[in-house]
């Protein structure tokens, strides 16, 4: 793989705020630029409006699976709160606002007919981003599952409840949402949930979890299926992780391992989509097996025609032969590799993931590395060619944020982030660069609301908008000003 020059967010990234109004002309006509949230780390209002449990309502129960000890109960709120959040999007100015559907809201118990009050939640949502002149990108399913699906992805069936879940919501709101994503990083699901246990619902199977990659991609292509079949008036994609990875050195055993975790986090979920087949590994057919015996209808299913393909990128990862934990950063389990929470199960694996100490880091530990979001562009358009859709990048990243005494968030690690990556797959694919071919129509970030971070609960800010969760506060950031200027720029 190309390995981009070192870019960190020092001292010279720091004239980026500076820079707004040339950043935003240099964005190409019709580049599209907005924000993304998730359901779950956001809208809080867990026992109102007849929602039902999530995996990870039940997860953030567990003792010691949340860093801090909290829950997404209440977070930032957004169910009561949306009417401010979108005025919040609408000052921004940005075009296009991805956010998800609460599965469990929806249909509490994963089947059966739609929540009346969980679809007036997002139709008042759709109602205020269409009026405010926003369009909505939804996400049907964005690692909530509810908990009533037992096995979870453990079982065939659940994927054939997305296809009905998807048919039900295509059909009650069609003509109102302009793209849908069927699936948000099915990778970190599947790695983080039942491979490594950091994530809901804590299972630790190791290679024994890929039966619920497959299932997931199942449940992706019947939803597909199921949305033309509603006809939904918006274009239809997913968002599928990616992290470039490189061999520690150039040892055999360390390209071999790294051409397995390549396929582990990134292949096995892009090519079937793309190109209705599992990657080959012959050094590791055992260990893949449950790929291997897959029935090829199902790979027709998966394999359905796509209108754009979604990339939320994450970070570099370095990989070496033989076992070994985590790398540790900032007092958590970090580092680089395919999320901020993989740590002591990955000495059970027979390869282990290392910092790349030439980049920074942002306050999770992630490695702040904008460069290579231009590889993995180049990886995708290498690999898939014609069979790869118009592209879609989300990235963000979260950082220490504070509210000084003023009453501002000066969060100037984040403009640089977001600056740096923004300006980086611009630049990946114009003419001559190292990404050119590539269709790439636009680049959210990620999060316009602090919120719960997952299995870093409130400990982690990602936001643009600094929310206090004690008065459920809204401060935008400078972030949220600099951004607000690029868009105004254009």
């Amino acid at each position: 793989m190309t390995t981009p020059s070192s870019t960190t967010s020092g001292s010279a990234a720091r004239a980026w705020q500076h820079r707004a109004q040339e950043l935003g002309q240099s964005l190409p006509p019709g580049f599209r630029v907005g924000t993304a949230t998730s359901a779950f780390p956001i809208e809080g209002g867990a026992r109102d409006g007849g929602r039902g449990d999530s995996v990870w309502d039940a997860f953030t129960t567990q003792p010691g699976r949340i860093v801090d000890g909290s829950n997404a109960s209440v977070s930032s709120d957004h169910f009561h709160r949306q009417a401010e959040d979108v005025s919040l999007l609408r000052e921004l100015g940005g075009d296009t606002y991805r956010f998800s559907f609460a599965w469990p809201r929806l249909q509490p118990n994963g089947r059966g007919s739609l929540n009346a009050d969980g679809v007036a939640f997002y139709d008042r949502l759709l109602d205020e981003l269409l009026a405010a002149g926003i369009s909505p990108m939804a996400t049907l399913v964005d690692w909530d599952l509810p908990l009533a699906l037992r096995g979870g992805w453990r079982n065939r069936d659940t994927a054939m409840r997305v296809g009905d879940y998807a048919y039900s919501v295509g059909e009650v709101f069609r003509d109102r949402i302009d793209a849908w994503l069927t699936f948000r990083a099915p990778a970190a699901v599947t790695l983080n949930g039942y491979a490594l246990g950091s994530h809901a619902p804590g299972d630790t199977l190791l290679f024994d979890a890929l039966p619920t990659a497959h299932h997931q991609l199942l449940g992706h292509g019947l939803a597909v299926q199921a949305l033309r079949a509603a006809d939904v008036r918006g274009g239809i994609g997913i968002a599928n992780a990616y992290s470039p990875v490189q061999p520690a050195s150039d040892r055999e055993e360390d390209r071999v391992f790294a051409d397995l975790y390549d396929a582990l986090h990134n292949w096995i979920f892009s090519d079937p989509v793309l190109l209705g087949r599992y990657p080959e590994l012959p050094e590791f057919s055992t260990e893949i097996r449950a790929l291997a015996e897959v029935d090829p209808d199902d790979l027709r299913t998966i394999h359905q025609p796509l209108d754009f393909y979604g990339v939320d990128y994450t970070q570099p990862v370095q990989v070496a032969a033989g076992s070994g934990a985590a790398p540790q950063a900032n007092g958590r389990g970090s580092g680089n590799r395919a999320s901020a929470d993989q740590v002591v199960e990955m000495a059970r694996f027979p390869f282990r993931l290392q910092l790349l100490r030439e980049f920074p880091v942002t306050g999770s530990g992630v490695a702040n590395a904008p460069g290579f979001l231009g590889v993995t562009l180049s990886e995708l358009r290498d690999r898939y060619r014609d069979a790869l859709p118009p592209v879609y990048v989300t990235a963000g990243a979260s950082f220490p944020d504070a509210v000084d005494k003023w009453g501002d968030v000066t969060d100037v690690a984040r403009i640089d982030y977001v600056a740096e990556h923004l300006s980086s797959a611009i630049q990946a694919v114009a003419p001559g660069g190292i990404a050119d071919g590539v269709d790439l129509r636009g680049f959210f970030v990620s999060s316009l609301l602090d919120g719960f971070e997952w299995s870093a609960g409130l400990t982690q800010r990602a936001g643009l908008v600094y929310v206090n969760f004690v008065d459920q506060m809204r401060t935008p950031k400078l972030s949220y000003r600099w951004l607000q200027q690029v868009l105004s720029s254009r």
